[in-house]
């Protein structure tokens, strides 16, 4: 395997610790969130990202816990000698102290140490400690290879950071592998699930959570969205893997409401919420998405900007980022014979269906909030609608399969090669190999789909499958009871490694402490396999 050797990066996060001791984990199980005094200087206790990097540029982000200007150092070394400096924005109350810099003019393949400074806007000679972090552009060549991971799904059904547990124990082991990029595949946070100091285990046994108080009701409030992205920061392994790692942000439900579409009404007997229309609280959300992920088509502060990206990985890889949430048609039964809007809403599947054709990548990754054909039923209000695509019809396309329908059509007849479809969502882990021959709907080419997930959160059985794609179940990993917590198992994230001489891509789909549980090899340009 021709993927060059990583050099360690361990040294180079020691400012991001010092910075967020005060946000370590407190040794009391149960207790609240921690608290931190303003000292005389502004500090980045909620540590550093990196996000949306390409071979020549990324994204710097960092919350101050003050009014401060925003300064990037980056070097070749981690002595920053000979840094380059780059002047970011002024955080302020209306990015809730976060903020962003744009890194541009990277050299390809390289590993980019920096450091961020938060400066007193009245006397810039005033800097606080700086934090640091690291990250790599990607290659311009074939030489190194990719690897990167994915997952999904944190901090939900009432599970939350669990000092008894370590925390999110699943970021050391992804970590461990130093991946080039995390691709996050949705519910990066639960807006809709409040997290309660303790739960009963079925053992008798109690989990025990970190709580705060945007934590203890569902969100609805700018505040309370913004709280529930502070949550998961509280965890030192997030902090540090964030600063070791870029990743590529996606958004599914819970960021808003579990199984949220536009113009949904909550119903009036939901006595949670106060705020019943779902526009309402998804622009709220969405802001709070922004300003506390690097993203590079949806600005800190800014109303306007989108989720669904491309981001090119060198020759050897294309991530398309999709939004089954914005675009999407209302829940239903999903039975109808004809659907222009789809999951995607036209506007997001004429883009797809360009920057695919556009692609001259080895590999074109479609990262999908959502599955294909495993059968993802909604209740919300107490009917019988479907949530995703496949609506359990095993018969021609109906609802919208039409749109996907289309969609893999249009690859197969423009002769797109090499698209791998990645999700979460489910709560499970699984392979699904997709064919024709099985299939209902016949004119496309054969695929794969890969789910895995979640990071922490409960774990649900294995969903049904729609026959309308020709789905095989390859492997799956899933409890038989429902909502099992991260004390009993299954937490899962995936990892891709893109040989650099052989352009072969290697699936393996792993658990919470790193154990390969499926590996699955793909050759590249062959159809059918």
């Amino acid at each position: 395997m021709s993927h060059r050797p990583f050099p360690g990066r361990r040294s180079v996060l020691r400012g991001s610790l010092v910075a967020s001791a005060a946000l370590t984990l407190p040794a009391a199980a149960g207790a609240a969130a921690p608290a931190f005094a303003l000292s005389g200087r502004p500090e980045a206790g909620w540590g550093v990202q990196t996000g949306d990097v390409t071979a020549h540029s990324g994204l710097v982000w960092v919350r101050s816990d003050r009014p401060a200007r925003m300064i990037v150092e980056t070097s070749a070394t981690g002595s920053f000698r000979n840094a380059h400096r780059w002047q970011g924005p002024l955080l302020g109350a209306g990015t809730d102290f976060t903020g962003t810099t744009r890194l541009h003019g990277l050299p390809a393949g390289e590993q980019i140490h920096y450091r961020v400074l938060l400066a007193d806007p009245d006397d810039p000679r005033r800097t606080g400690e700086p934090v640091t972090g690291t990250f790599r552009t990607a290659s311009a060549g074939r030489r190194d290879g990719v690897r990167f991971l994915w997952s999904g799904d944190l901090a939900g059904q009432g599970w939350g950071i669990n000092p008894d547990f370590g925390g999110y124990t699943i970021y050391q082991a992804m970590a461990a592998l130093d991946p080039d990029f995390f691709l996050c595949s949705g519910d990066n946070i639960y807006a809709d699930g409040p997290i309660s100091a303790t739960a009963t285990l079925p053992d008798g046994s109690v989990w025990r959570n970190v709580t705060t108080e945007e934590k203890a009701k569902v969100a609805e409030t700018l505040a309370e969205f913004r709280g529930n992205f502070r949550y998961n920061l509280l965890d030192e392994n997030l902090r540090r893997f964030n600063a070791q790692v870029p990743s590529i942000i996606q958004w599914d439900d819970h960021e808003v409401r579990n199984n949220w579409y536009p113009g949904e009404v909550i119903a009036s007997t939901d006595a949670r919420y106060t705020e019943k229309s779902v526009d309402v609280l998804a622009a709220r959300a969405r802001r709070a998405f922004g300003e506390y992920f690097p993203i590079s088509t949806l600005p800190t502060g800014k109303r306007d900007g989108r989720v669904y990206r491309v981001l090119r990985q060198g020759p050897l890889l294309d991530v398309f980022v999709l939004d089954m949430r914005t675009y999407r048609n209302a829940n239903s039964a999903d039975d109808q014979t004809v659907d222009p809007q789809g999951i995607l809403g036209r506007e997001q599947l004429e883009w797809l269906k360009r920057e695919l054709a556009r692609s001259r990548a080895v590999w074109k990754v479609i990262a999908s909030d959502m599955p294909l054909g495993l059968v993802v039923p909604d209740t919300t209000e107490g009917k019988a609608n479907i949530e995703a695509v496949a609506q359990g019809d095993p018969g021609a396309p109906l609802g919208r399969e039409l749109q996907i329908a289309e969609l893999l059509r249009y690859i197969k007849h423009r002769r797109i090669t090499g698209t791998v479809w990645l999700t979460a969502d489910v709560h499970h882990t699984s392979a699904q190999h997709y064919q024709p021959s099985r299939a209902a709907f016949t004119d496309f080419e054969p695929f794969w789909e890969f789910v895995s997930g979640p990071l922490n959160a409960g774990a649900f059985p294995a969903s049904a499958l729609d026959n309308t794609f020709g789905p095989e179940r390859v492997f799956v990993k899933a409890p038989t009871a429902s909502n099992v917590s991260p004390a009993g198992g299954y937490q899962f994230f995936g990892e891709v490694d893109i040989d650099g001489d052989s352009g072969e891509l290697t699936v393996r789909l792993r658990e919470q402490d790193g154990t390969v549980l499926f590996t699955q090899v793909l050759q590249p340009g062959r159809v059918g396999q």
